[in-house]
């Protein structure tokens, strides 16, 4: 599974919040390739999933997107996005 974490600039948030996500999905047992990216480069991507706040989110004409709240708190993250990773893992 690919997954694309996005913010505005690619620097920071999305790389914090790509490590959270390959942390959980390590937990989960999940095999997932998990990438950070701007958002101008991340509209070219061939992923199965984009995680990403609200705000980009709707710039967005993808299948799969998730919602974050929160680019660095894990138990938010978990919430936001577990349930579908492993709808999309088949789990």
């Amino acid at each position: 599974m690919k997954i694309l974490t996005v913010c505005g600039n690619g620097i920071g948030s999305s790389l914090m919040l790509a490590m959270k996500i390959e942390e959980l999905c390590k937990e989960e047992g999940i095999d997932a390739q998990v990438e950070s990216s701007d958002f101008n480069s991340a509209q070219g991507k061939n992923v199965d999933l984009i995680v990403t706040v609200k705000e980009l989110a709707e710039q967005f004409d993808h299948k799969k997107i998730a919602i974050i709240r929160s680019y660095v708190n894990k138990k938010k993250i978990r919430e936001d996005v577990l349930d579908i990773i492993k709808e999309i893992a088949g789990k």
